[in-house]
């Protein structure tokens, strides 16, 4: 490879690339990756169906893949549907899956000892699916609430209509979810058959990444996939999508406080020559804080919000576009920069420098995808379906480190040009109408943490695993709602952002430049409880991190252009949190329950609180939280300890002594009340809220399982409500978790008109658990998921630093996997029924219903 890649970064790259797949073709054509890895106790068992929405031929647009998608889960001739999901949580697993346009892909994640489980239920489903009549029926209803949902979704329908631009006769122009009227006429017959054509082991590729040897992983799938007949399999006509002759423009209003927009433009095949030139290209131009488009549209002109640039090419056709978000003003002023810009940079060119920043920003991306089993089998997956190659990665890393800057020049030239651009906003509503509208089995040793704690308080706790090929480091601080100065909420989110920007002798774009350069990542912290900063890079860029980290906390600037940028990309997240109907009702659920205690926000706070802070209340409350006994970092992955540890203690017994800052009175919970909004929407949500312990609560534990008990597709409550009446499309329970007061909380996506009844469900289900009517099974499955979940989450540095910091920081133990599964397992149903009744009254509920108009 060229320069362009440097040699440590190839050899990190090898090292993924060495590591062994094994590839078996079975006499019916089915193919089998697998590839072995012990770092965890855990495997991945993923099924690729090789068809997706634009292979539905004559009812293309129907949405037929997706629409099997939901029903692959609802039986088969072995097992009843509850039993499919039962079975998983059973097994400490997590089975889920996703339809797009060239493929369907069903997984499962679970403890490694379980791999035939996995295997056994995967082929049934796929293979052996009944498509029970009722189910088919009931589903429809499902995903035609679905789609009045995807009305609500902004973003989607955005890409929608810029799909619809871009591409005039490509499949990939219609929806993966398919169109209302189109999919509410398909039958079930049409379901069997083509379900019957394309569920054929020859259009199927099953891989399985984790702690399994390649023979058990082999034998499993010959056991339960090999019996399957080969079928015949006829090619989908596609029609080829003709060449754009002139410039496209569309517009579409909605609901909604910001403009989304993108300029498109048509792209290649992912075979062709220039594709990874133009992904490359997506890079240099578009992504991160100093990539050209962000730092003059956003930081120097004040433009937009947030601007990136993406190239898709999943197949024969494609797309390159640069999309933003902006104030509806600045929307045709933002167009023509990008415009201009993109004219700069096809007239001067691009430097070798941004070329290998984006090389390494995209060999930290390969290794980033690669941290879980379950990602790595999802990359195996996409080599052999989507790019037909398992060494893809290797030869598109081959292409893009031997570009030149005149290769870039020449691709932004030839594909991004004028005669071919596709220009798609979704904007505000004028507000006249807008006003109109109102009215109207085994694991790899690993090291253990060891904890060190300064003269001035600040705790440093360490654990290296050269596993991984890199470094991550987390520093966290108690903070949050609880600590912000009143009428000045959304301080924390503000705070740690304005941490990662100006700092020691670094400017904003300075900080940006130099992580960036190294592919490394440097993220703001904010939550409930905490705030703080994170830092990953490669092993070899180490002092960087520690440099940029140091410089954050002890030297930060917070200069008043860059907090006047940052207030207003706060101002806009607010805004399209507001959009966004489900997240706004969870927001309003939450304001409604705490009223006038700090926990009502969350670390962004709210408009007015976001728009009174000034650079001084941020300076502040960072001197108030940032003293030595109220800081915890943690530090995992791969380094040099005799380097890494002293200059990280160097700079951090700077910190001041001192403690937490106490925390304002306890939550006191209001008597029940009822509330109701109407907005803009085609959904109902109805929120059921309660008293919830916080994280150092002696019911934590007990919460945590009770939470686990009723959400997932397994839970009585979701049976109950979406599969049994087909009352909603979505169900669960979710909390607030604060550090000594908390809110728990049922919620649903309904039908206008059945929220009476879906919270008639709700108060069945709470009377049901506080009698302790809870089977043993449905206790069990819930723990061994918990149990299985942590597992998995904890297989990237970034979360074990994570968990490692916040419970040190806030006084809990660390504890070994055994330790976590012997607490939850010590939940007994009497705890259970009595959290229930001591938690979850109706006279403490805070209830909350959304209709539309």
């Amino acid at each position: 490879m060229s320069s362009l890649l440097a040699p440590a970064d190839r050899r990190l790259l090898e090292r993924l690339w060495a590591q062994p797949v094994q590839r078996t073709e079975l006499e019916n054509g089915l193919v089998l990756l697998v590839q072995p890895d012990d770092a965890a106790p855990v495997v991945s068992v993923q099924v690729w169906v090789k068809t997706g929405s634009q292979h539905e031929g004559a009812l293309l647009g129907a949405g037929l893949s997706h629409y099997l998608e939901h029903l692959l889960f609802k039986g088969t001739e072995r097992r009843a549907g509850r039993e499919i999901s039962a079975t998983v949580q059973a097994h400490g697993g997590q089975i889920n899956a996703y339809t797009t346009y060239d493929r369907t892909v069903y997984y499962i994640d679970l403890p490694a000892p379980h791999l035939e489980v996995a295997v056994d239920l995967l082929a049934d489903m796929v293979l052996r699916s009944t498509l029970p009549a009722d189910e088919v029926a009931r589903e429809r209803d499902v995903i035609l609430r679905e789609i009045a949902m995807g009305d609500d979704d902004h973003d989607r329908r955005h890409w929608d209509a810029l799909a619809r631009t871009v591409f005039k006769t490509h499949p990939l122009r219609e929806p993966v979810i398919g169109h209302r009227d189109v999919f509410s006429a398909v039958t079930r017959d049409e379901l069997l058959a083509y379900y019957r054509e394309r569920y054929a082991p020859n259009n199927l590729v099953v891989v399985i990444a984790g702690d399994v040897s390649g023979e058990v992983a082999r034998l499993a799938v010959e056991k339960h996939f090999g019996a399957a007949p080969r079928r015949r399999l006829a090619p989908v006509f596609q029609p080829a999508e003709a060449a754009q002759l002139a410039p496209r423009l569309h517009r579409e209003t909605a609901d909604v406080e910001l403009t989304r927009g993108a300029i498109a433009w048509p792209s290649v095949a992912l075979t062709h020559p220039d594709a990874p030139l133009l992904d490359l290209l997506a890079v240099v131009v578009g992504y991160g804080d100093s990539s050209p488009l962000w730092r003059e549209l956003r930081e120097k002109q004040r433009l937009v919000h947030a601007v990136d640039a993406h190239h898709w090419s999943p197949g024969d056709a494609g797309l390159f576009a640069i999309f933003f978000s902006a104030d509806p003003g600045k929307r045709d002023a933002a167009e023509r920069a990008v415009r201009r810009e993109l004219a700069k940079l096809a007239a001067r060119g691009f430097t070798s420098a941004q070329l290998k920043r984006a090389v390494r920003q995209l060999v930290v991306g390969e290794i980033g995808g690669r941290k879980t089993v379950s990602r790595r089998a999802s990359r195996l997956g996409s080599a052999e379906v989507v790019a037909g190659d398992l060494n893809f990665s290797r030869a598109w890393f081959a292409r893009v480190a031997s570009a030149t800057p005149a290769d870039l020049r020449r691709v932004l030239r030839e594909h991004l040009c004028a005669g071919r651009e596709n220009v798609v906003s979704l904007d505000p509503r004028p507000k006249a109408a807008a006003t109109a509208a109102a009215t109207a089995a085994k694991r790899a040793p690993a090291a253990e943490w060891t904890l060190r704690t300064l003269p001035n308080g600040a705790r440093l706790l360490l654990r290296r695993d050269q596993r991984q090929p890199n470094l991550h480091v987390h520093l966290v601080c108690e903070g949050g709602p609880l600590h912000e100065p009143a009428g000045k909420r959304g301080a924390t989110a503000l705070l740690a952002t304005m941490l990662t920007k100006d700092a020691g002798k670094r400017d904003a774009a300075a900080v940006a430049s130099a992580i960036e350069a190294v592919g490394g990542s440097f993220s703001p912290l904010s939550g409930n409880n905490t705030v703080g900063l994170a830092v990953e890079v490669l092993p070899g860029d180490a002092a960087l991190a520690v440099e940029l980290l140091r410089d954050a906390v002890l030297a930060p600037a917070f200069a008043a252009r860059t907090f006047e940028v940052e207030r207003d990309a706060e101002l806009a997240h607010l805004q399209q949190d507001e959009d966004d109907v489900v997240s706004a009702g969870h927001r309003l659920a939450r304001e409604k329950f705490f009223g006038r205690h700090p926990l009502a926000l969350d670390a962004h706070g709210n408009s007015e609180g976001v728009k009174a802070l000034v650079p001084g209340d941020l300076r502040a409350l960072w001197r108030k939280l940032a003293v030595g006994g109220n800081v915890a970092v943690a530090v995992a992955g791969d380094f040099d300890e005799k380097k890494l540890v002293p200059a990280l203690s160097r700079w951090l017994s700077k910190l001041p002594r001192g403690r937490a800052p106490a925390r304002p009175a306890r939550h006191s919970p209001a008597s029940a009340a009822e509330h109701a909004q109407v907005r803009e929407c085609q959904q109902a949500l109805v929120f059921d809220a309660f008293p919830g312990p916080g994280v150092l609560s002696g019911d934590d534990t007990v919460c945590t399982v009770l939470h686990e008990i009723l959400s997932g597709m397994a839970a009585r409550l979701f049976e109950r409500v979406r599969e049994e009446k087909g009352l909603a499309y979505f169900v669960s329970a979710s909390r607030v978790a604060g550090v000594d007061d908390g809110m728990f909380y049922l919620y649903a996506g309904t039908q206008p008109g059945k929220e009476s009844e879906v919270l008639s469900e709700f108060d069945a289900e709470l009377a049901r658990l506080a009698a302790g009517d809870i089977g043993a099974d449905e206790l069990s499955r819930a723990v061994t998921r918990l149990q299985a979940s942590r597992r998995m989450r904890l297989q990237t540095n970034a979360a074990r630093a994570a968990e490692a910091a916040v419970r040190t920081l806030l006084g809990l133990r660390l504890e070994t996997l055994e330790e976590t599964d012997a607490r939850l397992a010590a939940v007994t149903i009497p705890r259970l029924a009595r959290f229930a009744k001591d938690w979850l009254p109706a006279a403490s509920r805070q209830r909350l219903v959304v209709r539309p108009r």
